[in-house]
């Protein structure tokens, strides 16, 4: 289970895979120099199982941290859709991974 860190202070846990992409869509939206939100759900054994919501914009400070020492293969569809639902004034959410066909290693 990887870590985001926001700010210091709000730690989102999400899975190592997710947080890969996360940090994709996130670097591409910042580098464009755009704020967006960001909301997701906690875990219901986490907490309260409530929503919650960020301002994400370049001046604040986010820390990822991977809980494995390897790099999740990227699926660009899952990027593709996340980086179209930061563009709604809903926000980035955590959506569904679509189906991923990787690189063939054989």
């Amino acid at each position: 289970m990887g870590r985001l860190i926001y700010n210091s202070n709000v730690t989102i846990f999400v899975a190592d895979r997710t947080l890969a992409h996360l940090q994709a869509v996130i670097g591409s939206k910042m580098r464009d120099k755009e704020y967006f939100i960001f909301s997701w759900r906690d875990e219901v054994n986490a907490g309260s199982g409530g929503r919650n919501m960020i301002w994400l914009h370049p001046g604040v400070s986010l820390v990822y941290v991977f809980s494995g020492s390897y790099r999740p293969e990227i699926n660009p569809e899952w990027i593709t859709a996340m980086l179209r639902s930061a563009s709604t004034t809903d926000g980035l959410s955590i959506l569904p991974e679509p189906p991923f066909v990787g690189v063939d290693q054989t």
